[in-house]
């Protein structure tokens, strides 16, 4: 599978996220696949378990993609996920095998003020 395809792949991914589409969304996943969240401990075998922890998640959510890169096997999506409101920054780790996902990583942080010792070198983003 060329980068072009994964690339349509990826963005179509993150199109049906956004949508709460859960059967697209999921389409980009081996049947194999496994889900890792570091910071939470967590790891979620199969395509139809990582679809159901999300189908079950309550909160309304959005998906903003800042920017898609990689090549080959291996590719990382940085964006914005809103939870009911309130934004969180995550960075997707996806490799894949055979043209779909086999494994992804994902890492989430909060945002917050800059600190005291460099608030004047900054310039403020929305």
């Amino acid at each position: 599978m060329d980068d072009r395809t994964i690339r349509a792949a990826l963005e179509r991914h993150w199109a049906a996220s956004d949508a709460s589409d859960f059967e697209v969304e999921h389409d980009i996943y081996r049947e194999d696949a496994v889900l890792h969240y570091p910071q939470s401990g967590e790891r979620i075998r199969g395509r139809r378990n990582i679809q159901q922890s999300r189908f079950l998640q309550p909160n309304r959510k959005r998906f903003t993609v800042q920017r898609i890169v990689g090549g080959g096997d291996l590719w990382v999506t940085e964006y914005i996920l809103t939870y009911d409101g309130t934004p969180s920054y995550v960075v997707s780790i996806m490799e894949f095998r055979d043209g779909l996902v086999a494994s992804e990583t994902q890492y989430f942080a909060d945002r917050f003020d800059p600190a005291p010792s460099r608030v004047h070198l900054v310039e403020r983003e929305a």
